[in-house]
């Protein structure tokens, strides 16, 4: 809620509407006992007005309720759960037009169903607590799902990008220095490069600005390529005058989702300086047009625009859909640290309603049939290894052309990044791409999680299949039940 203003007057409204109800009296019904006019009640009920005293005590006395009753902000045991809900940072920070939600609207359904609404929401907290659904991770997921409404593409930020490169004159593949030189000059930033761990901070912290000096620290470990993202975002920053906004690069802490938000088109704006969309769409559309799969020549097409497969990656999920009609697509970005097995998802995307491949919060272990898993394992001595597969999924029959490209990282805590592309084969993609369709990409059964996967003969499982187990519990157990149904009928 914007303010306690806000959540007083919605919960005066949703006590106001609990009792109308109680009574089997309809607004209108109610305007003809008080006098107070219908479109004035359905304000008060919706959490625009509060009524003064008077009307108060004209309302209390209609609803055979007291004026304490009313004015109040203790729900009754059906609306509790929601006190909390309007509290939240949920309501203080997001954004619900973004999504085409009214808030009104949304406290309209509440007092409707309050205790199927509560349910829903008891439901929500339980998952939350089970899969272990923090505040930073919920809102990754708000931004997400926002990323995803909008097929990942925003025409203003890309228009304000392409206005920017015509007016600073900018070169076709950008170094650190010339960015660094806007920055100092146009936005008067002071920029140093320092050993942040002798303050205590590891190798991951990339970058830190002081706002108040408009200092910018850079990790002397940065190579050029992240030194170069780093600084077309901060241009990013104040270009869209993005305001609040994080001020380190790697994720310690946020204030707001606002600012998270902020951060997102930041380096919306920063890939769109770094790879020019009509010169990708038109080297990708060739590419597409080669009748086999050729790891070298996508690789040169990665170098061709930036040495980070990443920034590659992320920027194909804004042209594919826009550019080439392509929206059946996910992105992921995988890691893997030094002499482990263990294999997380950092990043993802989902630019389709298929959820699968998806990252989950309870240590399962991700398919190693993946070709991005399979290229984190394989890479060894290499610095980048790319390679594609047709991955097939069983339990859902779909099948994706997935393209990925692994490489190590050049931090010292060694963990190494695969990153992938997935595109869902149908007729549409099909027609696209035509290496698609290659005897050279192999295809492969693959699941999600080895938890949850029905491959009974998986060569590689790193932990029992849970499901197929309770399937052939179920199945046993059904032919049990019809032997002896058999044998007394």
């Amino acid at each position: 809620m914007a303010s306690d203003s806000d959540f007083i007057k919605t919960v005066f409204g949703l006590k106001m509407k609990q009792f109308r109800q109680k009574k089997n009296l309809s607004l209108q019904d109610l305007a003809t006992i008080t006098g107070v006019s219908k479109s004035y009640l359905n304000e008060i009920e919706n959490g625009k007005k509060y009524p003064k005293h008077d009307k108060i005590a004209q309302l209390a006395e209609a609803l055979n309720c007291t004026y304490d009753d009313l004015v109040s902000t203790k729900l009754d045991k059906n609306l509790a759960p929601i006190t909390e809900i309007l509290q939240s940072d949920f309501f203080k920070e997001i954004p619900l037009d973004l999504f085409g939600i009214n808030k009104n609207n949304l406290i309209s359904i509440i007092s409707d169903a309050p205790k199927k609404v509560t349910a829903f929401i008891n439901t929500l907290i339980e998952i939350s607590k089970n899969y272990n659904l923090s505040k930073e991770r919920f809102y990754f997921a708000v931004v997400r799902s926002f990323q995803e409404l909008y097929d990942n593409y925003f025409p203003e930020i890309e228009e304000k990008a392409k206005d920017y490169i015509v007016e600073n004159n900018l070169s076709e593949k950008p170094h650190s220095n010339e960015f660094q030189q806007i920055l100092e000059h146009q936005f008067q930033y002071e920029i140093r490069s320092l050993d942040l761990e002798q303050y205590g901070a590891s190798g991951k912290l990339r970058s830190l600005f002081i706002p108040e000096k408009k200092l910018l620290l850079l990790n002397e470990l940065l190579d050029e390529d992240q030194k170069t993202f780093i600084f077309a975002k901060e241009i990013g920053f104040n270009v869209l005058n993005l305001n609040p906004r994080p001020n380190t690069y790697s994720w310690l802490d946020f204030t707001s989702f606002e600012e998270l938000l902020n951060n997102y088109y930041a380096a919306y704006f920063a890939g769109s300086l770094l790879i020019r969309k009509e010169t990708l769409t038109k080297k990708l559309s060739s590419f597409f047009q080669n009748n086999e799969w050729n790891p070298t020549l996508f690789e040169n097409l990665i170098e061709g625009f930036t040495n980070s497969p990443e920034t590659f990656y992320y920027r194909l999920t804004n042209i594919l859909s826009q550019e080439l009609g392509i929206k059946d697509l996910f992105y992921l970005c995988f890691t893997k640290k030094k002499n482990s097995d263990k294999i997380q998802i950092l990043k993802e995307l989902h630019l389709n309603q298929q959820q699968a491949p998806h990252a989950n919060a309870t240590s399962e272990h991700y398919c190693r049939r993946w070709i991005a898993v399979k290229n984190l394992s394989n890479l060894k001595e290499n610095e980048k290894l790319t390679d594609a597969q047709i991955s097939h999924y069983k339990d859902t029959g779909l099948s994706y052309l997935v393209i990925s490209t692994s490489q190590r990282n050049p931090f010292s805590d060694g963990t190494n990044r695969s990153y992938c592309i997935g595109i869902l084969l149908n007729s549409s993609s099909l027609k696209k791409i035509k290496f698609a369709k290659s005897s050279q990409i192999k295809t492969v059964d693959v699941g999600v999680t080895c938890e949850f996967c029905s491959i009974s003969d998986c060569e590689v499982r790193q932990a029992p299949p849970l499901r197929l187990e309770k399937e052939i519990f179920n199945d046993n157990m059904k032919k049990s039940i019809q032997v002896i149904r058999k044998e007394l009928l």
